[in-house]
């Protein structure tokens, strides 16, 4: 007999992958919990959150065959991130709070989520992609947190325009992340 609690993650992926109603059971009671809080961070709906995280763990049972995962709570907690996201694009949630609440440094996560570093690198190699004026207009809105206006009397242009080269930034990124076979589930 298997005790799943005593499983690495790898081990509990690849039984996951056959079929083990016992592994997915041992890795929502490992995670249920933490996921809900961590949603719950970000948006304060006890209710909404529940759900949010049972859509999560319901689309990683269904795709169990093809999950490549290191590291099950780094990509559950990235799954649910994302989960968020979505619900509150979704409620036409301002996109200013919906960024600055789901930035990575308000949530101290593991440092073992390779998915989280993967995701941080592949931004921070976007980010050096743009043209120049995009870039700089993109790293003050989301690493300064700066208004439109803000960014639009620092730079001397218009608040239009920086409206567009973010917009234009937030739509090449989502692209980009479409390509990874993970991210396009949970960012769109």
């Amino acid at each position: 007999m298997i005790v799943y609690s005593a499983l690495t993650d790898q081990e509990l992926i690849e039984e996951l992958r056959t079929g083990s109603h016992d592994a997915f059971n041992e890795i929502h009671h490992q995670y249920y919990a933490l996921l809900v809080r961590y949603a719950f961070n970000i948006f304060q709906d006890k209710e909404a959150c529940r759900d949010m995280v049972q859509d999560v763990l319901a689309w990683f049972w269904e795709h169990r065959r093809q999950h490549q995962v290191n590291n099950i709570k780094g990509y559950l907690l990235m799954a649910v991130k994302y989960q968020v996201a979505n619900y509150l694009r979704k409620g036409k949630v301002r996109e200013n709070f919906l960024i600055s609440s789901l930035n990575v440094a308000d949530y101290s996560l593991n440092e073992e989520s390779l998915e989280l570093q993967e995701l941080q690198a592949v931004i921070t190699s976007f980010v050096h992609q743009l043209p120049e004026k995009c870039a700089e207009i993109f790293r003050l809105s989301r690493e300064e947190q700066l208004t439109n206006k803000e960014i639009a009397v620092k730079l001397g242009i218009s608040e239009v325009t920086v409206a567009v080269q973010i917009k234009r930034a937030l739509d090449k990124l989502k692209v980009n992340l479409g390509k990874m076979n993970f991210w396009m589930y949970f960012f769109v």
